[in-house]
């Protein structure tokens, strides 16, 4: 693994070892102190972030490297310059790249020609990290070959296409319940061969008896415009006691952060389970450390 740019472009293999390895650097988070001992990692962040951010550079700094992080417009990004030739030239200075940006084109180019090991922190594409971390605080639960995950909200945005690509590369059983007009795109539903990875507009259908509900903001950064038609479009697509009933008894409920409280999940079952969903906050650390320590091998 030269990049990690997507859960598409992952084997099962690839990623039952990423979920082995955070399992280990959880264990203990000395684990791989000197791996990254002499080099000079960069963050290039062009959207704001709390877990993506605090994660990365507390990881990367706990596995011996050094952090350097630039927001859009602390660079010549910023002014225009092409994402390639910023890449040609940190390509020659330091030894890794995390890139949280819009275009998933732009870290797909970054790493192209760069030629360091470049990670994707989120694009509008994928959030391949996200669902890594997921999948691991899954499995400290439940076992990943049974299980029944229902997502709940924008069946489009970046988290519930990872969520599509690691069910088809895991075999697992995943129903997306979302408003027609926002459900997975055809061209990704064209590449899905997967017979568990099931579209529907009702969240009753898709929360019956599933093991895992999954949800995540309704207005994701960059679709502000859009706040009020999501809002009113999204409101019978919300976690609460009731959709939670239909789920199996001692269900998971997962938010990858940050939540608003009474839109797509209500207070009281968010804080329900805190422990849960907090878990997932922290395991971005250690599957994060071990996504970087892949890139190494």
């Amino acid at each position: 693994m030269k990049h990690f740019l997507s859960i598409e472009g992952c084997h099962q293999k690839e990623i039952i070892e990423l979920l082995n390895n955070a399992r280990a650097f959880k264990a203990d988070r000395r684990y791989g102190a000197d791996l990254l001992a002499g080099q000079s990692w960069v963050l290039i962040f062009s959207k704001p972030s709390t877990r993506t951010r605090i994660s990365f550079e507390v990881g990367l700094r706990e596995l011996g490297g050094r952090v350097l992080f630039l927001a859009q417009q602390d660079i010549q990004l910023g002014r225009g310059e092409p994402i390639k030739d910023t890449a040609r030239v940190l390509g020659r200075m330091i030894h890794g790249a995390v890139i949280r940006t819009f275009a998933q084109q732009d870290v797909e180019d970054f790493a192209h020609f760069s030629q360091v090991p470049t990670i994707n922190a989120l694009t509008d594409e994928e959030h391949p990290c996200q669902i890594i971390a997921d999948l691991f605080t899954i499995s400290e639960r439940r076992d990943l070959q049974d299980i029944k995950v229902c997502f709940v909200g924008d069946g489009d945005c970046n988290v519930a296409r990872s969520w599509a690509w690691a069910a088809e590369h895991l075999g697992f059983e995943l129903r997306i319940a979302a408003p027609a007009r926002y459900a997975l795109r055809e061209e990704i539903r064209s590449k899905l061969t997967s017979r568990k990875i099931i579209l529907t507009q009702s969240p009753e259908d898709a929360a019956a008896g599933a093991d895992v509900l999954y949800t995540d903001v309704w207005v994701s950064m960059g679709k502000e415009a859009e706040m009020q038609d999501r809002l009113a479009e999204f409101a019978p697509y919300q976690i609460n006691e009731r959709l939670l009933q239909l789920a199996r008894p001692g269900a998971l409920v997962m938010h990858c952060l940050p939540a608003y409280r009474g839109k797509e999940i209500t207070e009281a079952v968010l804080e329900a389970h805190a422990d849960t969903i907090f878990d997932q906050a922290e395991n971005r650390l250690h599957a994060q450390k071990a996504i970087v320590a892949a890139l190494l091998q």
